[in-house]
């Protein structure tokens, strides 16, 4: 199926490709999603089913332990998956955070990367009363190593009036 091009992918892609562009890109997205301004996210790549985003280590998202927090991680998991979602899921339908399954495999102790991709894009035109499609989530540190491992399911339903 042939995805058409959703706003948020129309922008990202009129955008320059270098640190200017994504850093625009990441300031809007944190002015329409305010929360995500929490982690300090900046886009690094988004295309229809996957989306890297990375967040630095700074004092806003530290624990007790002077770690990255765990709910700041979740946060970041959060924005890659939403962004991937709003790159992928066609104006035709909609979709909302249903579930969030998450393993804190190690200590965070540098900023992160949160990559969401998803294996296979669902064929849109097929849903009907809804769909869950899980997106997987893999958050990394400096070194490459997983440090938390994200499994978010959203809903997806077709907006009324669309024919399914």
């Amino acid at each position: 199926m042939d995805l058409a091009i959703t706003p948020t992918y129309r922008a990202w892609t009129r955008l320059p490709r270098n640190p200017v562009g994504s850093a625009l890109f990441s300031v809007g997205m944190c002015l329409r999603v305010p929360y995500f301004a929490t982690v300090l996210p900046r886009v690094v790549h988004l295309e229809p089913g996957r989306c890297e985003v990375r967040a630095p280590k700074w004092w806003g998202v530290h624990n007790h332990l002077g770690t990255f927090h765990a709910i700041a991680a979740c946060n970041l998991a959060e924005t890659a998956m939403g962004l991937l979602a709003e790159a992928t899921v066609p104006t035709t339908h909609r979709w909302i955070p249903k579930a969030m399954t998450t393993r804190y495999l190690a200590k965070a102790t540098s900023g992160l990367r949160a990559v969401a991709e998803l294996d296979a894009i669902p064929d849109f035109a097929q849903v009907g009363d809804g769909l869950e499609v899980t997106v997987p989530v893999s958050l990394r540190d400096a070194s490459g190593a997983e440090v938390v491992h994200a499994e978010i399911t959203i809903w997806v339903t077709a907006r009324a009036g669309t024919p399914t």
